[in-house]
């Protein structure tokens, strides 16, 4: 009895082990085709698609969904399908921080474009750094964005060089020498451009009159700008968001002052001329682009914008764009979808030529290219001055 005993289980024995093997060969088949040309390649995307500055977000959404749409319509990239993941910050720090974790964490993206305010880039841009997957933020201008590290990348200017722009056309366009700045105490981008403004204007023989602070949340700007009207300037500097920037205006021009108001590309939205309404007539900002530019590749990109979205894009819709396209590109060019890679052939721009402007990428990983002097006339945006990207390659190397 022991023997048929011992051959029952040895059978036993050998069919748990044909049985094991031939699992293993099915659950490896699964590996093969996950890998296969089929699968789609994610990206990741973070934009502040509500709160206070919710604009730039579903613009910079738009711009992104329309190239991964003319990609994907003409069979996408290294033969597959791309598939692009939004996360909403709600133009908060820390939902960057938590939005980015979950694009490399949960959804495995192989890159990452975003965000539109550069202190939420800045917490996006660490996640990125640290877990070594590019990042390639549209519109985040501040200059320490990029110093985070090598895998972090912009295409617009610097706010060195926009800060710079708006101060030769202040002293040298508008002669005017005596500066007020009104900025936001609690924003990176603001206080950025302001010392960068601020210095230029005083190498230009140029004086900075007053300077205030308000808060982002703030409404009631009378009490600082009661402070500045007493200084008598020539101009008033306000680097800050369209939200604020119109309401300032309106409150700037009932204290009876009626001189112009300068900014940056913060102001650049359909809302700003909203809120501000005619109070901003003979005010200016520097900016990236204008959606007016005769350039038959503005042209066609505004065109196809208002057909699909019924919309006119701003310049963070144009930036989205361009930071998609030349993302895509690098892929193409790493035939890979292996982060490093990428990254690599990222740093390897050059003359792309794009909505925004020709764009190359510097060894800082930022990029190099014109800005325009818009000026608001009659509710209606004109461009009235040009800087070439020469100038701002000087700029960046100081």
């Amino acid at each position: 009895m022991k023997q048929p005993l011992l051959l029952k289980t040895l059978l036993i024995i050998l069919l748990v082990a044909i049985f094991s093997i031939s699992c293993e060969k099915k659950s490896s088949q699964p590996e093969t085709t996950q890998k296969s040309t089929s699968d789609k390649i994610k990206i990741g995307v973070y934009y502040p698609l509500t709160g206070d500055i919710a604009t730039f977000g579903q613009f910079g959404k738009k711009g992104v969904e329309m190239a991964v749409a003319e990609v994907n319509a003409q069979g996408g990239l290294l033969g597959r399908q791309i598939e692009a993941i939004y996360e909403d910050t709600r133009g908060q720090q820390q939902d960057s921080t938590i939005a980015v974790q979950k694009l490399i964490d949960k959804d495995k993206v192989v890159a990452v474009l975003g965000e539109s305010a550069s202190t939420n880039s800045l917490a996006g841009g660490a996640v990125c750094q640290e877990k070594k997957i590019p990042m390639i933020t549209p519109s985040s201008t501040n200059p320490t964005v990029t110093q985070i590290g090598d895998y972090i990348f912009r295409i617009c200017f610097l706010d060195d060089f926009q800060g710079e722009v708006m101060a030769r056309f202040a002293v040298n366009t508008l002669k005017a020498k005596r500066v007020a700045v009104l900025y936001d105490n609690g924003s990176d981008y603001s206080i950025g451009l302001d010392e960068f403004f601020s210095a230029t204007l005083k190498k230009l023989g140029g004086e900075i009159v007053a300077k205030e602070a308000y808060q982002k949340a703030d409404v009631d700007f009378s009490a600082q700008l009661t402070k500045i009207k007493g200084s008598k300037p020539d101009a008033i500097y306000v680097p800050g968001y369209y939200t604020q920037v119109g309401q300032i205006a309106q409150q700037t021009r009932k204290l009876g002052m009626t001189i112009p108001i300068l900014g940056a590309d913060g102001w650049d939205s359909p809302s700003l001329i909203e809120i501000g309404k005619e109070a901003l007539n003979g005010c200016y900002f520097s900016n990236h682009y204008n959606v007016e530019d005769p350039d038959p590749r503005v042209s066609k990109f505004v065109g196809e914008f208002k057909t699909k979205y019924n919309s006119t894009p701003d310049t963070t819709a144009g930036l989205a764009y361009d930071a998609t396209y030349i993302l895509f590109a690098a892929i193409k060019k790493a035939n890979s979808t292996e982060s490093k890679a990428i990254r690599d052939a990222i740093s390897e721009t050059k003359n792309y030529p794009g909505i925004t402007g020709d764009i190359s990428i510097s060894k800082e990983r930022n990029a190099i290219k014109s800005a325009v002097i818009v000026g608001i006339e009659k509710g209606r945006y004109v461009v009235k001055e040009k800087m070439s990207p020469i100038d701002q390659n000087v700029a960046e190397n100081k």
